[in-house]
């Protein structure tokens, strides 16, 4: 699967997930193992109106999204991934009026279970939040079909 495959995998995926589709995520890195994504700062994100500082929700969204879609860039086949365990670590709060990107790796695979690790930031090397993650691989044959075609447009 060539790059800009994964990309267009990944992007239709985030879009039939309605959390996804409000707050505007979007791909920007698509690779074998990792995935970029892409939270642009709105008024609806904002957690406490006096400092206008995104909310922590949106921040874990971002990264479960993130975690859970880099999946599609490291599988031979598209199969469904449910979040087992999310541990995050916020470092700092994200700055007003940037957009917070987060980039996932799959570090491990087994038959059964994927590990993943996640940064947010905002500019390189200013870290709002990290995460590991670990996702259960419940096979191409427990996804649905018509699910599966949704995500691959078909060419499966």
């Amino acid at each position: 699967m060539t790059d800009p495959d994964r990309m267009d995998r990944v992007r239709r995926f985030i879009g039939i997930l309605h959390q996804a589709r409000e707050l505007g995520l979007s791909v920007t890195d698509a690779g074998e193992n990792h995935l970029t994504l892409c939270l642009p700062y709105s008024e609806k994100i904002i957690g406490d109106p006096r400092t206008r500082v995104i909310h922590g929700g949106a921040i874990t969204t971002l990264m479960d999204t993130t975690s859970g879609s880099v999946m599609i860039c490291a599988l031979p086949e598209f199969e469904l991934c449910p979040t087992l365990d999310l541990r995050m670590d916020y470092m700092r709060p994200a700055e007003p009026d940037l957009p917070v990107y987060a980039r996932a790796e799959v570090y491990r695979m087994t038959r059964n279970i994927v590990f993943t690790r996640c940064e947010a930031y905002q500019e390189e090397g200013h870290t709002v939040a990290h995460c590991v993650g670990t996702f259960m691989r419940i096979g191409r044959e427990a996804t649905p079909k018509s699910y599966r075609d949704l995500i691959t447009g078909g060419r499966e």
